[in-house]
């Protein structure tokens, strides 16, 4: 018979172990889209209403105005970039040059139909506001009858 000698393992490790790997999960396909890597981030939006309008606005620092496209899909907003940027460093006795390419992608639920041929959207100092006409809810009507 073989003995196996008992060894004392924290309960909990495999938990552990699987956080771990969910955080992984998570992070990786983000990875590259913020932080010391890469230029570009995810961007952060502000969404709110008033009575007539629904309002969007999305910071999107280092882009140009020609990158930005926004688009109205069924019942959702998107906004969506694309951005090619080259950096260039000379000293001494080396040249560095890094070149990154890279897009997002944001598609915003809406929670109103709206008027898609009335959206406006205005692009300033890296900030794209877009204003959103809610449609006209539809009213009751009567219908008369007329005697033949």
């Amino acid at each position: 018979m073989k003995l196996t000698p008992y060894r004392h393992e924290d309960p909990f490790r495999l938990l552990k172990d699987f956080g771990t790997e969910i955080d992984k999960f998570f992070e990786s396909p983000f990875k590259g889209l913020s932080g010391k890597d890469s230029e570009i981030a995810i961007p952060s939006l502000d969404i709110y209403e008033d009575k007539n309008n629904i309002y969007v606005d999305a910071n999107l620092p280092g882009f140009e105005q020609k990158d930005v496209k926004v688009k109205m899909k069924r019942d959702s907003l998107v906004i969506s970039a694309e951005k090619e940027s080259k950096k260039e460093e000379e000293k001494k006795n080396y040249y560095h040059c890094e070149r990154y390419q890279g897009s997002f992608y944001r598609e915003v639920s809406l929670p109103q139909a709206v008027g898609a041929n009335r959206i406006s959207a205005k692009y300033k100092n890296g900030v794209l506001k877009v204003t959103l006409p809610k449609k006209e809810e539809e009213k009751d009507k009567e219908i008369s009858i007329d005697l033949e």
